[in-house]
C-alpha cells in the first residue's frame, strides 16, 4: 500500500493509501518522488471525468511531471545508480512494436503512459520506471525544473518537427504553459524573434519577460498586423505553432505564415475545427503534427543546463504533498496568472 492523490470519480479526489505495482525488475529503477506537475490533462480528467477516447473507470493515481531521487536500481543498469536525481519520461511504449522500431515511440498504440487510464500516475512518494526512460539532471538543474522537462518537451519536439533555421521568426497561438515553452524552445534552437498571442493579459506579460518573445494581445491587435510590420505585407513568419487547441487560432496561423512556411501543429482542440485547406496549399506550406514527444527529453535538459532555456519564471506556486487536493482545486480556478503549478513530496 503507498500514500497518492486517487482520482477516485469526475469531480472527487482523496489523499489515501492505495495498491501499486512496486516490484523491480532487473532494467528498471526505484525512484523517490520529490516534485510533481500539475498538468492541464490531469485538471481536465479531474474536471470531467475523460479525454477522448480516454475515460477514468476506476480509481486512478494523477500526476506524469515528475523528478525525484533514485533508491534503488535493478541488476542490469548500469547507467544509473542509487542517489542519482533523476526527471522522468512517462509514456513507456512496448520495446518491439513497429513504431518504436522507427524511432516514433511517442504513437506505439500500446504505450502506457502515467495518469492515463487505466494507468496510475506518479503522485505517490515512490515509483518504479524503467532506467531506459529515466534522465539524470546535471547539478545546476533543480527538482523544479526537472519537473518541467516533461512539458518544456513538448515544446522541443515541435521545434525539431518545425526544421527552425538561424533567424527564423515565428509564431506561437496560445500562451499556456505548452505555449510558452514551445516559444521558449524555438528562440534555443535557433529562432530570431517569436511572437505569441492570447487574450489572458496576466500570461502575455509572463512571456513578454523574456528576450526575443513579442506578446499580441488579440483582443487589442490583430496578428496579422503585427507580422505584416516585422515581415512585410505580402510574406509571414518562418513558422507558425498552433498551441491553443482553439478554432480561430487556427486562422490566426494560416494568414500569419510565410509562402512555403511551416506550420506546427501542437494544441489538441475538444472537437474538429475547420482549416482552410485551399489557402495552405496556395502557400504551399508544410504542416506538422506533434503528440507528446520523441527522443527530446535529453535535449530539453541540455538547453536548461546550459542557460539556454529559464523555466523558473513560470513557477507559479509550489503546494506540499498534504496539500494536493488544494493545489487541483487551484488548477482546475485556471487562474489567468497561473502558468504552473508543482506538488513537493
Amino acid at each position: 500500500m503507498a500514500q497518492a492523490l486517487v482520482l477516485e470519480k469526475k469531480g472527487e479526489l482523496s489523499l489515501r493509501e492505495i495498491v501499486l505495482l512496486s516490484e523491480l525488475g532487473p532494467n528498471d529503477v526505484r525512484i523517490a518522488i520529490h516534485t510533481v506537475g500539475i498538468c492541464g490533462s490531469d485538471v481536465h480528467y479531474y474536471t470531467h471525468g475523460a479525454i477522448g477516447p480516454f475515460v477514468v473507470r476506476e480509481p486512478m493515481v494523477l500526476g506524469h511531471e515528475a523528478s525525484g531521487t533514485i533508491t534503488e536500481i535493478g541488476s542490469q543498469v548500469r547507467s544509473l545508480k542509487v542517489g542519482d536525481r533523476v526527471c522522468m519520461e512517462p509514456g513507456i511504449p512496448d520495446p518491439q512494436s513497429r513504431a518504436t522500431l522507427m524511432g516514433q515511440y511517442n504513437v506505439d498504440p500500446a504505450v502506457r503512459f502515467w495518469a492515463t487510464p487505466p494507468i496510475h500516475g506518479c503522485l505517490t512518494p515512490s515509483v518504479v520506471h524503467p532506467a531506459a526512460f529515466t534522465f539524470k539532471l546535471p547539478d545546476n538543474v533543480s527538482f523544479a525544473e526537472g519537473a518541467m522537462i516533461e512539458p518544456l518537451a513538448v515544446g522541443v519536439h515541435a521545434s525539431v518537427k518545425a526544421a527552425i533555421k538561424p533567424g527564423d521568426i515565428c509564431l506561437v497561438t496560445g500562451c499556456g504553459p505548452i505555449g510558452i515553452m514551445t516559444a521558449l524552445a524555438a528562440l534555443a534552437s535557433g529562432a530570431g524573434q517569436v511572437f505569441i498571442t492570447d487574450l489572458a493579459p496576466a500570461k502575455l506579460a509572463i512571456a513578454g519577460q523574456y528576450d526575443g518573445i513579442r506578446p499580441i494581445n488579440v483582443r487589442d491587435e490583430k496578428p496579422r498586423d503585427v507580422v505584416d510590420a516585422a515581415c512585410g505585407a505580402d510574406w509571414g513568419v518562418d513558422v507558425a505553432f498552433e498551441a491553443s487547441g482553439f478554432a480561430g487560432a487556427y486562422d490566426d496561423a494560416l494568414a500569419c505564415v510565410r509562402p512555403g512556411g511551416t506550420i506546427v501543429f501542437v494544441g489538441m482542440p475538444i472537437q474538429k475545427v475547420p482549416f482552410d485547406i485551399v489557402a495552405a496549399q496556395a502557400k504551399e506550406i508544410r504542416m506538422e503534427t506533434v503528440f507528446r514527444y520523441a527522443n527530446v527529453y535529453d535535449r530539453a535538459i541540455r538547453l536548461i543546463s546550459a542557460g539556454k532555456i529559464d523555466l523558473k519564471p513560470l513557477v507559479s506556486e509550489t503546494f506540499p504533498f498534504d496539500q494536493a487536493i488544494a493545489a487541483f482545486e487551484r488548477a482546475a480556478e485556471a487562474r489567468p496568472s497561473d502558468v504552473k503549478l508543482q506538488i513537493v513530496l
